[in-house]
């Protein structure tokens, strides 16, 4: 059960748009506003019971919060999908636009599993974390993809463009990575001022980067594999398909 430690202050009852109300000041430490605010909500539902007229109303930084969230909720897909447009203009392909869109699961993952080790909860800095480490993780995407690109180019097979790929590509990859973690490794350590926010932006990004790098290495090549040897398979299918129809309507005689 939470600790609460309880201090008085001066009273006096304030209004606004012609209604009254009085107000109560918190800080909440070890945990998470919106967790504390939805135990807080519950254990006011169970036992006040507030007269006909009257109701509760969350402020401050739980107020901050949500108003962010519900404005990162819209930004965040809108981001992706105006990114997703661009891959597609600057590939002409949906299959490999789609391949480095992949990369933002890849991100999420390690995010929310450093969040859950370190103990961090999900707020707006580590939402803008997320953001930050969606575009170094697909520009590692766009780097692979690309190099595998001219490799297929050069006439090489769907199974060596992916096995020299993902071996002359792993230092860029990594060197990208590993800028982006040791810039944070900081605000990943620090305990001053300003830390609440620094920590899970930093745990964020780290976090991300780390499986999204090693799963762009290991796994982004073979879903490359499987999307491009997929469509070569139906490309020649298509092309056996015109061919054995071309005859028998080539065979009927003009008279």
């Amino acid at each position: 059960m939470a600790k609460i430690d309880l201090d008085e202050g001066y009273t006096f009852v304030r209004r606004e748009a012609l209604q009254r109300y009085a107000v109560l000041q918190m800080d909440v430490h070890g945990r998470d506003v919106n967790g504390f605010v939805q135990d807080a909500n519950a254990a006011i539902a169970k036992s006040v019971k507030l007269p006909s007229g009257y109701w509760v109303e969350w402020g401050g930084a739980f107020e901050n919060q949500q108003r962010a969230m519900a404005r990162l909720g819209i930004i965040v897909p809108l981001t992706i999908g105006l990114i997703f447009i661009l891959l597609y203009t600057a590939f002409n392909s949906v299959r490999h636009a789609t391949l480095i869109i992949a990369n933002v699961p890849f991100a999420i993952i390690g995010g929310l599993v450093g969040l859950f080790i370190t103990g961090q909860y999900l707020s707006v800095p580590s939402a803008i974390g997320f953001i930050a480490v969606f575009g170094v993780a697909m520009l590692n995407g766009i780097v692979l993809v690309t190099f595998l690109n001219d490799q297929r180019r050069q006439g090489l097979s769907i199974r060596e463009a992916v096995r020299q790929g993902a071996s002359l590509r792993l230092r860029p990859v990594l060197m990208t990575a590993s800028v982006a973690i040791l810039g944070l490794v900081p605000m990943l350590i620090s305990t001053g001022v300003g830390a609440e926010t620094q920590r899970p932006l930093a745990v964020v990004v780290v976090g991300g980067l780390i499986t999204s790098t090693a799963l762009t290495l290991l796994l982004l090549p073979l879903i490359y594999e499987w999307a491009e040897s997929r469509a070569e398979r139906n490309e020649s299918r298509r092309v056996e398909g015109d061919r054995a129809f071309a005859p028998e309507h080539g065979s009927h005689e003009t008279r």
